[in-house]
């Protein structure tokens, strides 16, 4: 039979709506075993050995990815190798997640006698929470779906998108637990669009010369706001007679004096500006110095060496090399 268009679509619909709404009904489902499951994960001292066969296997090597790239380091030993050697890559510190919908996969319940006897954690999903592999697990994540999303109900459509988000909720979970950074994420993702421009170090994108607004702290405050004006940067760098940093004067500063000083003209910039300010290294990564403007809701940096600027990092250099 040929289906006509609007059959297909209707079709496609479906799909879709039975694999959203599996995932939903897993919204229930997460609580005291899957906070288990995130500690273990988060304890563990070794790696985290994911494993699955057929289609849990495919989904097992994206979550074992997904792990990798946000901080837990992991792996994907196929079961049906590991009964031929490959299981020597399991040590007694290493965690175990085992994927079966059916929770009876034979080629994944070969692998049990070898995760017992060295006394290996192990957190099974599943679909099934009597089967074997939930009774042999220390943990049990349920990834049961009341249907597939295949009109026959058996090609693995909906319980491997449960188990895929499901792997996605472990990770994201593991990664705010572990306080793992956007700086962190860069540098396992250097190349490609997730880590464009992450190899850029400060001193390739940092101003230097005559374009940098140095001026020394002796200095009349309001000659200093005419050099901030000019440089367009919303700073000015300060410094001593051996130019040395002392300070910097911001836009922010130049607000806050004018509102606590009503006659500024016998001021000197010394007096009004910010003492020990946040600094970057010119062999520093950009990312590194996004980082700490968006922790301490700065735009731009003083590039030093021995204490003496050398250079101005601002964030519109960051965001045009892509750094962000």
């Amino acid at each position: 039979m040929i289906m006509d268009t609007k059959s297909i679509i209707d079709l496609a619909k479906d799909v879709l709506k039975i694999e959203a709404n599996s995932i939903l009904k897993l919204v229930d489902t997460v609580g005291e075993e899957f906070d288990k499951a995130v500690e273990m994960l988060y304890t563990c001292k070794g790696r985290v050995i994911v494993t699955g066969m057929g289609k849990s296997g495919l989904i097992g090597k994206k979550i074992a990815a997904t792990l990798t790239s946000t901080g837990t380091p992991s792996y994907f030993l196929h079961p049906a190798e590991s009964t031929h050697g490959d299981s020597g890559i399991i040590t007694r510190d290493d965690v175990v997640i085992a994927i079966s919908n059916s929770g009876e996969t034979q080629e994944l319940l070969n692998l049990l006698p070898l995760v017992k006897r060295f006394g290996v954690r192990m957190i099974g999903m599943t679909g099934n929470l009597n089967s074997t592999l939930a009774k042999a697990s220390d943990v049990v994540i349920d990834i049961s779906v009341e249907k597939e999303a295949c009109p026959l109900n058996k090609a693995p459509t909906a319980s491997t998108t449960v188990t895929l988000a499901m792997g996605d909720a472990l990770a994201v979970c593991l990664l705010e637990k572990r306080g793992f950074t956007k700086e962190d994420f860069l540098i396992f993702h250097p190349s490609g669009a997730l880590g464009k421009g992450f190899t850029f170090r400060v001193k390739d994108l940092m101003l230097t010369g005559d374009r940098l607004p140095v001026v020394n702290e002796n200095e009349d405050f309001t000659d200093v706001i005419e050099i901030i004006s000019k440089y367009k940067l919303g700073m000015a760098i300060l410094v001593n007679y051996n130019g040395e940093l002392t300070g910097i004067l911001t836009d922010g500063d130049i607000r806050r004096t004018l509102i606590k000083h009503p006659n500024v003209q016998n001021l000197k910039v010394k007096d009004v500006m910010t003492i020990n300010p946040k600094v970057i290294s010119a062999e520093d990564y950009g990312a590194s110095a996004l980082h700490l403007m968006e922790k301490y809701s700065i735009t731009a940096l003083a590039v030093v060496e021995n204490n003496k600027p050398i250079g101005v990092i601002h964030i519109h250099d960051l965001l045009k090399a892509g750094i962000a």
